[in-house]
Parts: C-alpha cells; sequence; structure tokens
C-alpha cells in the first residue's frame, strides 16, 4: 500500500469519527444551520438599521437616486422582511415563550417587527438626545458630523438603543448578537438589557461595560474604562432576573477606570465619581467621591527612590 493511500484512509477515519461525534446531544451541536440566527445577516441587519437612523449618512453612495424617499422605502421596506426572518429564527430559542409552533412564530415574529419598527421615532429621539449631549459634553466636538460618523460612544449607544427594543420585547440572542458588533468596534460593552435614559453620553469609551439590570437616568456622562457591574456572579443561572448591577441617577459624571458595582448601589443624583474609584454601597446626591493622597514614585539609575503625595482637586478626575 503506497503512503498516499494510507494517509487517505487514515483521514477518512479522522473525519468519519469527527462526524459521529456531531450526534446533537452537546449544546455547542448546531448542524441545522439554516434555523438560526445569521451573525452576517444581523450585522447587515444593523447597517442597515443605521441608514434608517441616520438617513443620508450611511446611505450607498455607488448608485444615484433622484427621490431619496423611494430608496428610504425600499430600504426599510427590506429591513422589516430581514428582520422578521431573524426573530423568526431567533424564537425558536425563547425559553421564556415555550414551545412554540411554526405558525406561533411566524405571527410572533411579525407582530414583534411592527412594535420594532413603529418606535423607531422614539428610538430616533433618544439617538439626537445622545447626539446633542456629546456635543455640549465634549470641547474637542467640531460638528454633528463627526460625532456621527467618528465617535464610538454614540455607534455603541445607537446598537444599544436598537436592541434594547427587541430585549424589552423578549427576542432572544439578537440583541445580544447587536450590542456585541458594536463591543467588537468599539470596545464599549453595553447589555441590550440595560436601562438608559435620555442625553446619554459616552467619552472615549474604550472598556465600558454596563450591564444588564442597570438603571442610568437622564444628563449622564461616562469615561472610559468605567465598569457598572455586579458584585458576583457565583449565584450563576439563579440569579438570572433579579437586579444586580446599580442605579445610576439624573445628571451624573462617572470618570475614567471608575468601578461601581452591586444591585443595591444607587449614585445620587448629581454625583460626580472620580477617576480609579471602587464603589459598593450608594452614593448620596451632590456628592464628589475621590481617591484620596495618591502616591506617585520616582526611581533614578542610582536606584533612589523618592516619592510624590498628590492631591486631588474638585477638578481633576483623571479626565484624558
Amino acid at each position: 500500500m503506497s503512503t498516499l493511500v494510507k494517509e487517505q484512509q487514515e483521514i477518512d477515519v479522522i473525519v468519519k469519527d469527527i462526524l459521529a461525534d456531531f450526534d446533537g446531544r452537546k449544546n455547542i451541536d448546531a448542524v441545522d444551520i439554516f434555523n438560526k440566527p445569521d451573525k452576517r445577516e444581523v450585522q447587515e441587519l444593523v447597517k442597515n438599521l443605521f441608514k434608517i437612523v441616520y438617513p443620508g449618512y450611511f446611505r450607498d453612495k455607488s448608485f444615484k437616486i433622484y427621490n431619496p424617499s423611494n430608496s428610504y422605502a425600499v430600504i426599510i421596506e427590506d429591513t422589516f422582511y430581514h428582520m422578521n426572518k431573524q426573530v423568526f429564527l431567533a424564537l425558536d430559542f425563547c425559553k421564556k415563550r415555550g414551545t412554540m409552533t411554526e405558525d406561533d412564530r411566524r405571527k410572533e415574529s411579525y407582530r414583534i417587527c411592527k412594535a420594532f419598527f413603529g418606535r423607531i421615532p422614539k428610538i430616533r429621539e433618544y439617538i439626537e438626545s445622545d447626539l446633542l449631549a456629546a456635543y455640549d459634553g465634549d470641547p474637542a466636538a467640531g460638528c454633528f458630523e463627526e460625532i456621527i460618523l467618528a465617535y464610538p460612544g454614540l455607534i455603541a449607544s445607537t446598537v444599544y438603543r436598537i436592541a434594547h427594543e427587541l430585549y424589552v420585547e423578549q427576542v432572544p440572542v439578537l440583541p445580544r448578537m447587536m450590542t456585541e458588533l458594536a463591543h467588537s468596534k468599539t470596545g464599549i460593552d453595553i447589555h441590550p438589557g440595560a436601562t438608559i435614559d435620555k442625553n446619554f453620553f459616552i467619552d472615549h469609551g474604550t472598556g465600558i461595560v454596563i450591564g444588564e439590570t442597570a438603571i442610568i437616568g437622564k444628563n449622564v456622562k461616562i469615561y472610559q474604562g468605567v465598569t457598572i457591574g455586579a458584585l458576583s456572579t457565583r449565584g450563576g443561572q439563579k440569579l438570572s432576573g433579579k437586579k444586580r448591577h446599580p442605579t445610576i441617577c439624573d445628571n451624573v459624571t462617572i470618570y475614567a477606570g471608575a468601578s461601581i458595582l452591586g444591585g443595591n448601589t444607587i449614585i445620587g443624583e448629581n454625583a460626580v465619581i472620580g477617576g480609579n474609584t471602587f464603589i459598593t454601597s450608594s452614593i448620596n446626591p451632590n456628592t464628589i467621591v475621590s481617591m484620596k493622597n495618591l502616591e506617585m514614585e520616582y526611581r533614578t539609575s542610582e536606584n533612589t527612590i523618592a516619592t510624590e503625595e498628590l492631591h486631588q482637586s474638585e477638578e481633576w478626575y483623571y479626565i484624558i
């Protein structure tokens, strides 16, 4: 027997053994790939929803149009069709709804999409408020166009506001797929279950984490590296549905690197949370929280060590 024939037989055995392991008994088995939400289609869905939310900013300029309204009508109808398809597939995974027949899923997916598209004006109203908050809150912002086209915080909050409406309708899988697309692009991780009011501004953004049960009020400003998270997830699925993440009241500013943890933690109105602080209990309204007496260490080539104590003022919170 030639070496080539022997190797082919050995490879055939390997392939056969691996295929036999695709027995459907493992949670990672999904051989029926046409009955699952498609990552690429979800990505395209988000792109088209941006065209609807920001008309004119993200349209395809490779072809000419004489009637923009006709073009938008086509985009809206096409996006409705594709969202309906993905919601239909996602509903097969919804534990809360129980087992659904194919006809029930089809009716429910249409109802959800109809409700979602009916709320697009509300979604756009909230996104407009986020845009204004970014412009008012960032002296580096040159114009609205710069924020829409270049600011990762607005990208992440826009995807969140889209995904949140599907989360409210108890659509499984799909909202999280959407926010994870934004997470991979911006480094900002907002769970679609979080509740975030108007005028929300993320500055810089990288490394921000906002958990599922977080509640954030109006006019909140968050800098890079902030975590609004849970104290512990050791309870696993037993904690599902419980309030695990903090409540941030209106007009709060949270500076870079701060961690605010726990479902019972409430940050009162007008509070300022300084950089690198670690908070696990509630903060009263109108309070400024900052790290005290930081110490810098300097080493010379002769291994001489010098230290300098840094004192924070109310205006010094690790802003970049």
